[in-house]
């Protein structure tokens, strides 16, 4: 082999890498993530390039400011992926949370350092203000708790770093020494929504009442020419802007989602899909992407057998519930009451006794139960329908009663 050859060879399998680096952790710094930065950096136009023609999302790579960032925009809103904690098993955030989270990037984008203590009482102050905004109260444990939270989150993100001291300790102490500094540059790229929540002109007021019309609002994203979510309501939109809105919505969902059924398509979603322009390009993404493109009768999905691209792992042994979600996989050779499914998580828990402490009070069966199903659900896996349990065909992946992959059509 030529060194040309090893040379391109190289090239792609270092894109291939950068693209599924950015879709598991779209925000990489260049201090927390040195190498990964580094490849982004040096692959960033094929990277690029690959995002945008494919999903749509645009890239930005600062070399000088050490971050690169992926701006990701759903087709449409997904509550099952918060914010979570880095502390207390990863939770994920509450309404309180996101609200400090709000008021803690506003205060810091006007100071370059600060310390924890100085924070505090900024957002105490501006809080009080706000009558719409509960006042944080720093004396409170609950509070500081959660305001260590915000902090750890945008420490995470490369947004704050700690010069001195430790945010944990603030929990604690009230007068705890925690000095940061503040990377504004890199706070203002957290927002990810194509139209900037301040130019809606929106009276406070009217935000509960409207959140979900707002929430379309900050999502609009202008060039496919859509009015309301949907091309048949937009007869003036082109051909050129369908077909892109065709082509972006499928993808995005494709490597954002652990599987693509058909069936969570628009008819004209499935049948670009199916046609030759779409089956090539499904091919040819994935290639590009080091994924191996697995096709079924009911949909298909990526995988990515080096698992850089994904977040979460299934299966895993990282927590009680996603071992507890893969032994419930067996129990569900068809649709199952929550209540079977209970007694089945019983069974699991006097099986093996010294497993999942955490579940063993009182109410354990039904949140072990509950936790189980929630990781089947966000891998896309099962679907609960009230107390009835549908095993989605993805399932089969991990049971023995994979009847076998779709032949590929010629």
């Amino acid at each position: 082999m030529s060194l040309t050859n090893q040379l391109v060879i190289a090239e792609r399998e270092e894109v291939a890498r950068g693209i599924r680096a950015m879709l598991a952790t779209p925000l990489i710094g260049e201090r927390g993530s040195p190498e990964t930065f580094d490849l982004v950096r040096r692959r960033r136009e094929p990277i690029r390039q690959w995002f945008d023609y494919y999903c749509g999302w645009t890239l930005t790579v600062e070399p000088r400011l050490g971050y690169a960032r992926l701006v990701k925009v759903r087709a449409a809103t997904d509550p099952s992926r918060p914010a979570r904690r880095l502390r207390s098993g990863r939770a994920p955030f509450d309404r309180r949370r996101y609200v400090l989270l709000c008021v803690v990037a506003a205060e810091l984008l006007t100071v370059p350092v600060t310390t924890i203590g100085l924070l505090a009482d900024r957002v105490g102050r501006a809080s009080a203000a706000d009558d719409l905004v509960t006042t944080f109260d720093v004396a409170a444990r609950a509070e500081r708790i959660a305001f260590v939270d915000v902090l750890k989150l945008l420490e995470s993100f490369g947004v704050l770093d700690v010069a001195d001291g430790d945010p944990e300790s603030f929990v604690d102490e009230v007068t705890a020494k925690v000095l940061f500094r503040v990377d504004a540059t890199l706070l203002l790229r957290m927002l990810a929504a194509p139209v900037g929540p301040s130019q809606l002109a929106v009276p406070a007021d009217d935000v509960a009442l409207r959140f979900e019309e707002l929430l379309d609002a900050v999502s609009h994203e202008q060039r496919y020419g859509l009015s309301s979510g949907r091309h048949e309501d937009t007869p003036n939109a082109s051909d050129v802007q369908r077909n892109l809105w065709l082509r972006h919505s499928v993808f995005r969902r494709l490597v954002d989602d652990p599987v693509l059924y058909f069936a969570e398509l628009t008819a004209e979603e499935r049948a670009y899909l199916a046609s030759p322009t779409g089956r090539q390009l499904l091919r040819r993404a994935a290639e590009q992407g080091g994924f191996v493109l697995e096709e079924r009768a009911e949909g298909v999905l990526l995988v990515d057998v080096d698992g850089l691209a994904t977040d979460e792992k299934f299966p895993d042994d990282g927590s009680n519930a996603k071992v507890a979600a893969l032994l419930l996989l067996d129990a569900l050779d068809e649709p199952r009451t929550t209540e079977y499914l209970q007694k089945a998580t019983a069974k699991l828990l006097k099986r093996f006794p010294r497993w999942a402490k955490t579940y063993r009070g009182k109410d354990g069966v039904r949140r072990l139960t509950v936790d189980a199903l929630a990781v089947l659900t966000g891998f896309g896996l099962v679907r609960v329908d009230a107390e009835l349990v549908r095993p989605l065909p993805a399932a089969a992946r991990y049971t023995d009663r994979d009847p076998g992959r779709k032949e590929e059509a010629t």
